[in-house]
């Protein structure tokens, strides 16, 4: 390190150091620390850090020649999917978001977040018009996220201790929510129909008992499959006294039926694909939604904007129920608020305002048409069986190898600057050598075409 520290980091200057020290009345950082870090969790050597650019041009220059390495989705044909896609965001909600009164605002008041609750207010109203309901969260962390708080929500409600959850669920989602039910609530998986790839609905039946607070159904699930028995499966858990839960991705909802118009009481899912750019699998939020039911809507751990008028006579944008979060409950709330993907929901009302109603239809349409027109064109290609489940795909579709396996395709069509699918033989073996193949709005024919050539000459 140079003489006057590293230029990146706040307070590394030796002299600043020596000045705040003697302030606080300690010889050295390393007496600060072993006052208040126990001797066997330090570390006994100094980091191995290069020298520092000194010059912001080098620094810059360093920097990008380590992202030129990467090869992105703007480079190539993009087939994977598996919950995080290559969605189109358009210019404008980059522009608004990128506004420093909404970007800088991370948390405070609306007097000095200047319209971010009011921005925020509309995304949520937006919301339950496309999911046809009344209460929606300012967006938690991401899906998963929003599906593990769900069904704790549906815990309290119910005051049971088990939840039913489908097999065909994102395996990423499974896992954050078997760590999110830990220790008190036990999850239970029922199987899918390995004909169709819908839930099996007599599983379900069969696990369903006094104890189940509630039963979460992905539509249309990771298999790409939609749930077309969604509306038994809501009857089935209700005749239980259980919730029903469906995870559902917005973007489908242009030309799919909302959740709450075949049985839920609670919805969940993430927003990445509501004008959300990828950003190397971070671009996400979840939400959750329900209908303006009091037991429901008071079980929300997280925050919920409304509109109220002012003693001015004016409209005002705050939090309603307050006392429910942890804000006002602080260590005896029933979950703790964190941090909220505030920023990612006024993108997605952004996305949504552009699109309006006949944008979204026409977005769900473009995609099936895409996603059919894939899979006419692979059926044509030697040596894979195109969706041996029979079920209704409607962005994602599996596709099998017979004498390969997934891993080998997609190494091969990397080297053919093709992004493949979501190798499925990890999480889902009794499917076989099967990837899970995408397509968005994106997608065109000469990518499709393309994709269908490569896999004639991998698989040859």
């Amino acid at each position: 390190m140079s003489r006057r520290g590293y230029p990146y980091i706040p307070n590394s200057d030796p002299a600043v150091q020596a000045e705040m020290l003697k302030f606080i009345g300690v010889g050295s950082i390393d007496e600060l620390i072993k006052q208040n870090i126990p001797d066997e969790l330090l570390m006994k050597g100094d980091l191995q850090l290069p020298q520092p650019f000194e010059a912001e041009c080098n620094l810059v220059r360093h920097v990008s020649g380590i992202l030129e390495k990467n090869r992105t989705a703007e480079e190539m044909p993009c087939f994977l999917g598996a919950g995080c896609y290559n969605r189109y965001v358009p210019a404008m909600v980059d522009e608004v978001i990128n506004r420093s009164e909404f970007l800088t605002a991370y948390a405070g008041e609306p007097y000095e977040d200047h319209g971010r609750f009011q921005a925020c207010f509309e995304y949520e109203s937006m919301m339950a018009e496309l999911l046809d309901c009344d209460v929606v969260n300012v967006p938690n962390y991401d899906g998963a996220q929003a599906a593990g708080t769900a069904l704790r929500m549906a815990t309290r409600v119910t005051r049971r201790d088990e939840v039913l959850v489908t097999a065909a669920l994102n395996p990423d989602v499974l896992r954050a929510v078997r760590t999110y039910l830990q220790p008190d609530v036990e999850l239970t998986l029922v199987d899918y129909d390995k004909k169709t790839g819908r839930a099996d609905l007599a599983d379900l039946k069969a696990k369903l008992s006094g104890r189940t607070a509630a039963v979460l159904l992905m539509n249309p699930n990771f298999l790409g499959i939609i749930e077309e028995e969604a509306e038994r499966a809501a009857e089935l858990a209700h005749g239980a006294g259980a919730l029903f839960l469906v995870y559902a991705d917005p973007a489908t909802l242009g030309v799919m039926k909302p959740p709450f118009q075949y049985g839920a009481d609670l919805a969940c899912g993430d927003i990445q694909g509501l004008g959300i750019h990828m950003n190397y699998g971070g671009g996400v939020g979840g939400y959750m939604a329900a209908k303006d039911r009091p037991e429901i809507v008071r079980e929300y751990p997280s925050r919920l904007f409304g509109l109220a008028p002012t003693s001015h006579g004016e409209w005002g944008f705050g939090d309603v129920l307050w006392e429910r979060t942890s804000f006002a409950e602080r260590d005896h709330a029933k979950e703790f608020v964190g941090t909220h993907a505030a920023l990612w929901s006024i993108g997605a009302a952004v996305y949504l305002a552009s699109l309006g109603p006949q944008g979204m239809r026409e977005l769900g349409q473009t995609i099936l048409q895409l996603c059919l027109l894939a899979r006419r064109r692979l059926a044509s290609v030697p040596g894979l069986t195109v969706c041996p489940l029979d079920g209704v795909p409607f962005q994602e579709f599996t596709v099998r190898f017979e004498r390969k396996t997934a891993a080998e395709v997609n190494a091969a069509l990397l080297e053919r600057s093709i992004l493949g699918g979501y190798d499925l033989s990890g999480d889902f073996p009794e499917l076989g050598q099967c990837m899970l193949l995408c397509v968005t709005e994106r997608t065109t024919e000469q990518d499709i075409d393309a994709l269908a050539s490569a896999l004639k000459d991998i698989l040859k």
